[in-house]
C-alpha cells in the first residue's frame, strides 16, 4: 500500500512540478520501498544480520530451563520428598551410663552393696498408627509442592508467551509507525510544492508537519514500552536485562479452533496442576485429623538396665555381689487431653475446611478463567479477521480514492492525511488484535493446564 502512494505521488510530481522536485520524490519513493521490505524484526534487531530469532516456544523452553524462581521451587519439593521418611521413623534411641550410689568418703565401688556402673537403653514408641499418619500427611506435603512446581511452569510459560505477544505487537505498530512517517513526509513534500507554485495552502504543510510529529512521538513511547517488555522477558528467561529480543517471524493468520468450555471445564479438572495441589492439600488436612485423634492416645518408653556391682557379699552369704538387671515401662497419661488434643481436633476439623473451601474458590476461579480466556481469544480472532479482510481493505481503497482525487483538486489534503492516519490507526489495531488473540490462547492453555484445548 505504501508502494502504490509512493508511486502516485512520484507520477504526479513528474507531471505538474519543477524537475528538482522530481527526483526527490523518486529518491523518497525508493527508499519508502526499502522500509516497507524491511524484515518483520528490523526494529528489534537492528539490523543485526548473525542474531538468532527468538520464537515463543524457544522462550518458554529456556525459561523453564533457567528460570531462578523456577529452580527454588523445585528444590523445595525435591527437600519436603525426604521429609516422609524421618517423620515415620521411631524416635532415636537413648544410651544411659550411670555411675549409682558411690560413697563419698572413699568412692569405693566395693564399699557399699549398692554402689553400682549402669548401662541402659530406652526408646519411645508412639501409638500404633502415629508414626504411618504422620508420614502420610507429609508425603501428601511433598506431593502437593511437586503440583506447585507443575503450576509454576505453566503461568511461566504463560508469562513469556504474552510478554513475547506484547512484544511483538510492538515490533509491529513500529514498523507501521515507521511507513506512515515515511508517506507523510511525502505528503510534506506535495504540500510544499503544490505552496510554492501557488496552488497550495500553507495550512496543509503545517497539519502534514503536525502529524508526523505526533507519530515520532508515539514512536518515542512505543520504543520505551518495548525495552520495557524486552527487560520483563529477559528476566523471565533469566539473561541480562541489556539482551536484545530480536523476534521470530510468525503467520498471524494461524489462529486454531479450541474446544468448548464444557470439555475445557472436564480437562483443567484433570489437568490443572492447582487444582490437583488443592486436593492433595485435602487429603494431606484429613490425615492430620486422624492423627489428632490418634494423639489422644498414650505413647511408650521401654527402657532396660545392666548394674555392674563390685565387691563380696557378706560372709554369712559368700560369694561375689550380682549384678543388677532392671526393666522400664513408661507411659504418657494425656492428663490435659481438653485443652490440647481435644483443642487439636478442633484445629484440624478447620483445617480440612479450609482447604475443601479453597479447592472449590480454585475451581471457580479456573473455570472464571476459561471462560473469560475464551471470550477475549474469540473476540480478538473475529476482530483480527475483520480487519484483515474488511476494514483495512476498505480504508486502503479509500485512501487511493482520496490520493486520486487529492490530484486533480477534488479533495483538500485535510481529508487524505484523515484517512492516511485512519488506515494507520486500524493496521494498529488488527496487530494489536493479533497479539491479544494470542495472549488470550495462552491464558486459556495456562487455565486448563497441560490438556490440549485444540479441536
Amino acid at each position: 500500500m505504501a508502494c502504490y502512494l509512493s508511486n502516485k505521488l512520484a507520477r504526479f510530481s513528474s507531471r505538474n512540478w519543477v524537475r528538482t522536485f522530481r527526483g526527490r520524490a523518486i529518491f523518497r519513493l525508493l527508499m519508502l520501498c526499502l522500509v516497507v521490505k524491511l524484515p518483520m524484526n528490523a526494529f528489534a534487531s537492528d539490523g543485526s544480520a548473525t542474531e538468532s530469532l527468538l520464537t515463543a516456544r524457544k522462550a518458554v523452553l529456556v525459561a523453564l530451563e533457567d528460570n531462578p524462581g523456577l529452580a527454588a521451587m523445585q528444590n523445595r519439593y525435591e527437600a519436603l520428598q525426604e521429609v516422609p521418611s524421618q517423620v515415620g521413623s521411631l524416635p532415636d534411641p537413648m544410651v544411659n551410663i550411670n555411675a549409682m550410689n558411690f560413697p563419698t568418703d572413699s568412692f569405693d565401688r566395693d564399699q557399699e552393696g549398692m554402689t553400682q556402673l549402669q548401662f541402659g537403653f530406652s526408646q519411645e514408641f508412639p501409638f500404633p498408627g502415629k508414626l504411618d499418619l504422620k508420614e502420610e500427611a507429609a508425603t501428601f506435603d511433598a506431593i502437593a509442592a511437586g503440583y506447585s512446581v507443575d503450576e509454576m511452569r505453566v503461568r511461566l510459560a504463560n508469562s513469556v508467551k504474552t510478554t513475547w505477544w506484547q512484544i511483538h505487537y510492538l515490533d509491529r505498530a513500529l514498523e507501521t509507525l515507521e511507513k506512515n512517517k515515511e508517506l507523510l513526509r511525502q505528503f510534506i513534500a506535495v504540500a510544499e510544492t503544490k505552496y510554492e507554485t501557488g496552488r497550495g495552502l500553507q495550512q496543509d504543510i503545517l497539519l502534514a508537519q503536525l502529524e508526523l510529529s505526533k507519530l515520532i512521538d508515539q514512536g518515542i513511547t512505543l520504543v520505551a514500552l518495548r525495552k520495557h517488555q524486552s527487560i520483563q522477558l529477559n528476566t523471565l528467561m533469566d539473561r541480562p536485562a541489556s539482551t536484545r529480543a530480536a523476534l521470530a517471524d510468525v503467520d498471524p493468520s494461524s489462529m486454531p479452533g479450541i474446544l468448548s468450555e464444557t470439555e475445557l471445564f472436564a480437562i483443567a479438572d484433570e489437568s490443572r496442576p492447582t487444582l490437583k495441589e488443592k486436593e492433595t492439600q485435602v487429603e494431606a488436612a484429613l490425615t492430620r485429623l486422624e492423627l489428632a485423634k490418634k494423639d489422644r492416645y498414650p505413647d511408650f518408653k521401654l527402657g532396660v538396665m545392666y548394674g555392674e556391682r563390685a565387691g563380696d557379699n557378706p560372709p554369712f552369704m559368700g560369694g561375689s555381689r550380682a549384678d543388677l538387671f532392671s526393666v522400664m515401662l513408661g507411659v504418657k497419661i494425656p492428663l490435659y487431653a481438653g485443652r490440647k488434643q481435644s483443642r487439636a481436633i478442633s484445629q484440624q476439623t478447620a483445617e480440612v475446611a479450609k482447604n475443601r473451601y479453597a479447592l472449590i474458590d480454585e475451581k471457580s476461579a479456573v473455570r472464571s478463567a476459561i471462560a473469560t480466556a475464551v471470550i477475549d481469544y474469540q473476540k480478538s480472532k473475529d476482530q483480527s479477521e475483520l480487519f484483515s479482510t474488511g476494514i483495512i481493505p476498505q480504508a486502503e481503497q479509500t485512501v487511493q480514492s482520496m490520493l486520486a482525487a487529492y490530484q486533480v483538486s477534488e479533495v483538500d489534503f485535510l481529508n487524505l492525511v484523515r484517512s492516511q492516519m485512519t488506515l494507520f490507526n486500524y493496521e494498529l489495531l488488527y496487530w494489536k488484535s493479533v497479539s491479544e488473540a494470542n495472549q488470550a490462547l495462552s491464558r486459556l492453555e495456562a487455565a486448563v493446564g497441560k490438556g490440549s484445548i485444540y479441536e
